[in-house]
């Protein structure tokens, strides 16, 4: 009998556990499912504003080069190339730059110098993007014009195969200055999260390499990136999708033009510049529709691209479990 009321009492505490228990895992269900119903509804909202769109131009707005808003005919190609165009210029400029600062602060930098350069770099992710915007155009964008173009130009304007990419006049309004000024704004986001990944690798596998005759660059090479590697192809797409929503700082200098050029220094048009500037100014269903199905499409292009992020952070992992 004894046994059997101790057993009974025992039951009688573990319930309220088992209570809360099961109100914390539903909570916690509930949050999560929370974040899909708010991803689902914002995809399926511009879906069906952009209908008509997708209606009237079919497969066509995906690769049409028009945007009259007069006659009513408009496509996605242009503001959808440059858009992928100045966000892979931005990560040609931060990825080494960020890669290097995380480096330096890691494995480098003395411990008074860590604090000092770690904050001014979290200071720097702290500027809104308008302000990046108006320095870009206000003084980069005449320093561009005035001495780096013009010099690109003569020097890389008639190389082949790349000549055409340096070719046109030097305004300093173009996917190349888009470029500079994204990757100057994606560098502290990349830069923190490889500093941290890096910092997180045990000090007992460096010490080990560098008590085998190891040098500094070895250990970095052979012992940091591999064990980080993952994650720093995280942190490089998380820039990425940083840039690619990007508005006003590439507005103010990518020149708002619907024009398809190849040349870096032209000036172009991206879906969220193409947004900024002409929402307010949709004066038809039409051309209402035709905004919100870029916006949609914007949505789709940065979906796909974490998508592969994803796939490619499992098959690093897959790959390092096989080893």
């Amino acid at each position: 009998m004894l046994g059997t009321e101790l057993t009974f009492r025992a039951r009688k505490r573990r319930l309220p556990d088992e209570t809360a228990d099961r109100m914390f895992w539903l909570a916690a269900a509930a949050a999560a499912m929370f974040v899909l119903v708010i991803l689902s509804g914002a995809a399926l909202s511009m879906l069906w504003g952009g209908r008509l769109a997708f209606q009237t131009f079919g497969w066509r707005f995906f690769v049409s080069t028009d945007w009259d808003a007069v006659a009513h005919k408009f496509g996605a190609l242009i503001p959808i190339y440059g858009t992928l165009v100045s966000s892979f210029l931005a990560l040609l400029v931060a990825v080494p730059i960020s890669f290097g600062i995380a480096m330096f602060l890691t494995e480098i930098a003395p411990r008074w110098m860590k604090g000092p350069v770690s904050t001014a770099i979290e200071l720097l992710a702290a500027i809104p993007s308008i302000i990046y915007g108006m320095w870009g155009l206000f003084v980069f964008a005449p320093v561009l014009a005035d001495h780096v173009e013009p010099w690109l130009i003569d020097t890389l304007g008639n190389a082949w195969l790349i000549g055409p990419l340096f070719s046109g006049a030097p305004i300093g309004l173009g996917m190349l200055p888009a470029g500079l000024i994204l990757g100057i704004m994606i560098i502290p986001f990349i830069s923190a999260v490889m500093r941290d990944v890096f910092d997180a690798t045990p000090q007992m596998l460096k010490e080990s390499a560098f008590a085998l005759g190891a040098t500094r660059w070895e250990v970095i090479r052979k012992v940091v990136l591999p064990y980080t590697r993952s994650a720093v192809v995280g942190a490089i797409f998380l820039g990425l999708g940083r840039a690619l929503g990007e508005t006003m700082a590439v507005t103010f200098v990518l020149g708002n033009a619907h024009e398809l050029n190849v040349s870096l220094l032209a000036p172009g048009n991206s879906i969220a510049a193409t947004l900024a500037n002409e929402f307010t100014e949709a004066d038809s269903p039409m051309y209402l529709s035709a905004l919100i199905a870029l916006g949609f499409v914007l949505f789709v292009v940065t979906f796909i691209v974490l998508a592969f992020a994803k796939l490619l952070l499992l098959r690093l992992n897959r790959m390092e479990g096989a080893k």
